[in-house]
């Protein structure tokens, strides 16, 4: 820290902890979880390694508190199973989803998330957990779809997430959310009828 900045903590640890979040955020959501380094993320929210490390601890912790996501995904299940008709399960599924990688406050997250799951095996390990255990698997108990439909359904949900927001590929990159809905609810929903 040559600058003129000293090494350590700030005043105000609160402030820094979330600075060193955000910074973590960012760099796994740009370079994905191989390629990050606590280093990296120091230098990143301008703090000392040290620090970065008495906050969190190892590496993997600090991504597993990075990537906590910032809505309750029981109320996501909610939103979409509760909300409706059988019939347009998929149109809200797929609203509630889009909706999430929308806001700025998640879309750093999942895109993290993503982009770790292609990397290493601890961020496929993490994405295949929230998939199943905490989203899709809640999904198909609460409307009786069999396994493996309801992971056609999040293949295509991951797929649109990674073509959409992290890849950028065009014209699905720049599509309004209701024409995605509108080519792609059909295809869903058939794995989601009885």
């Amino acid at each position: 820290m040559g600058n003129g900045q000293t090494a350590g903590r700030r005043p105000g640890p609160t402030q820094t902890r979330a600075m060193v979040l955000a910074a973590a955020r960012q760099l796994f959501s740009d370079l994905g979880y191989d390629r990050t380094t606590i280093r990296g993320i120091a230098r990143e929210a301008g703090v000392d390694p040290a620090l970065v490390h008495h906050f969190f601890g190892r590496k993997e912790d600090v991504f597993l508190k990075a990537l906590e996501i910032p809505f309750q995904p029981a109320d996501l299940i909610a939103r979409v199973v509760g909300a409706g008709p059988r019939n347009s399960l998929a149109e809200r599924l797929l609203r509630v989803f889009l909706g999430l990688w929308e806001d700025p406050g998640s879309r750093l997250r999942m895109q993290a998330l993503i982009r770790s799951a292609t990397t290493s095996q601890q961020g496929a390990d993490l994405l295949r957990q929230f998939l199943t255990a905490t989203v899709l698997s809640r999904i198909a108990d609460a409307v009786g779809v069999p396994r493996l439909r309801i992971t056609l359904v999040g293949s295509h949900l991951v797929g649109i997430a990674i073509v959409r927001y992290v890849l950028g590929v065009e014209p699905l990159a720049s599509a309004s959310q209701e024409e995605i809905v509108e080519l792609v609810a059909p295809t869903i929903q058939r794995y989601l009828d009885p």
